[in-house]
């Protein structure tokens, strides 16, 4: 028994540094969200970060990447698609906020020095102050100037906010939960889907054809085109 009690407090003693030690702290990191708006080309929009390809597989039209985190600071981001010209952008990051990129393609005029085509355009948000209530957020990277955008109420009532190209409009969402009917140019889109308080963003934008899609996701923080 002793020779076991003595095992035992040689054991306790040698842990006790191990166990005074701090815990290692949490990495810093700010995030970055991609929006892949890019209609013309071919294949998936591609990612890369500081010239890493985030996802090989790449991004289908429409679709929203989760946060990809990044230690604060600058970086360069450049998005690639087959058919149009890769377009690059430098993003500082802060500790706990979030840029959402959202590159579209426009459509470049010919030239003496090289004909018409396509170039990658990456249109940046920046988060605001916090958000308490439900409010929507449109951004529009559509080819149109300006859309209508409308949203109904729980009584059935259109409420229409305009939201020119390129740039941020902002109204209140009257739905306390469920989906919320919305339109654009009086064509109906896809609803909002709508939970805790937040700010829903709504990115409007042209599919192959022209026509007007849009995609939505929950930010805690109001959104401004940066």
């Amino acid at each position: 028994m002793k020779t076991t009690s003595k095992i035992l407090a040689t054991l306790l003693v040698s842990a006790l540094p191990a166990l005074a030690q701090k815990p290692e702290e949490p990495p810093l990191a700010g995030f970055i969200r991609v929006v892949a708006a890019v209609s013309p080309g071919s294949g998936n929009v591609k990612v890369l970060i500081d010239g890493s390809d985030v996802y090989p597989e790449g991004y289908k039209l429409g679709q929203v990447t989760g946060g990809i985190g990044l230690t604060p600071g600058g970086h360069t981001i450049t998005i690639k698609r087959e058919g149009v010209k890769e377009g690059v952008t430098k993003v500082s990051i802060e500790k706990d906020q979030t840029v959402t990129l959202i590159p579209f393609a426009e459509k470049i005029p010919a030239t003496d020095q090289e004909p018409a085509h396509f170039e990658m355009r990456i249109l940046r948000l920046k988060q605001k102050q916090r958000e308490t209530g439900r409010s929507a957020t449109f951004v529009s990277v559509s080819a149109q100037p300006e859309i209508k955008a409308e949203l109904r109420d729980p009584e059935g009532k259109w409420e229409a906010v305009f939201v020119k190209r390129l740039t941020v409009a902002e109204s209140t969402i009257k739905y306390p939960e469920g989906y919320v009917p919305i339109r654009a140019n009086g064509v109906s889109l896809e609803p909002i889907p709508i939970g805790e308080a937040g700010n829903y963003a709504v990115i409007l934008y042209d599919d192959p054809a022209g026509k007007i899609c849009s995609l939505n996701f929950r930010d805690f923080k109001f959104l401004s085109a940066d």
